[in-house]
């Protein structure tokens, strides 16, 4: 009697979830509409060494290494880079800097004109400053290189919402 009632629990269960409209984002792997979708972004050239860092981080997230799509849609990003000084040491040097990364990016249809996404993506990093200037720079250099990833991540989890969303 209780096996049978647990097995109707876990049916119903099963249909209950079945029904609240959730579907897989990625359905169909690499020949899904949304990675098809994705493969189909073109990214627009973006100015400096921190557009280069991203440019190729959204290239290589939205799979266009390894498929050759005619494009349907074109990403444009423009960067802010921003590094300032924080806490000041007893000398009056700065003992720890913040660098800022923002985004603001739009996804256009290139057959429509169309704006689909305009939004921002942004994140920051904390930087020990040390006495040596060299590790300092390196410090920034990597901190950098970290920021590009997470805004690229950041944009392509925004761009993999918009085109699994039904047309």
């Amino acid at each position: 009697m209780m096996k049978a009632g647990r097995l109707g629990l876990a049916l119903g269960l099963l249909a209950a979830t079945s029904a609240c409209g959730l579907r897989p984002i990625y359905a169909g792997g690499a020949n899904g509409a949304v990675a098809q979708g994705l493969a189909a972004v073109e990214v627009s050239p973006i100015e400096g060494q921190e557009g280069w860092l991203v440019r190729n981080a959204l290239e290589d997230r939205l799979g266009q290494a390894n498929v050759s799509v005619t494009p349907r849609y074109r990403l444009d990003v423009l960067l802010d880079d921003e590094l300032e000084g924080l806490g000041l040491l007893t000398d009056d040097t700065i003992g720890r800097e913040r660098r800022t990364l923002r985004a603001r990016y739009q996804l256009v249809d290139l057959d429509s004109g169309m704006i689909m996404v305009d939004a921002t993506a942004g994140s920051d990093a904390g930087i020990d400053v040390v006495s040596s200037e060299y590790a300092t720079i390196a410090a920034e250099q990597t901190a950098l290189e970290n920021l590009a990833q997470q805004v690229a991540d950041r944009i392509v989890s925004r761009l993999t919402l918009a085109l699994s969303e039904p047309q």
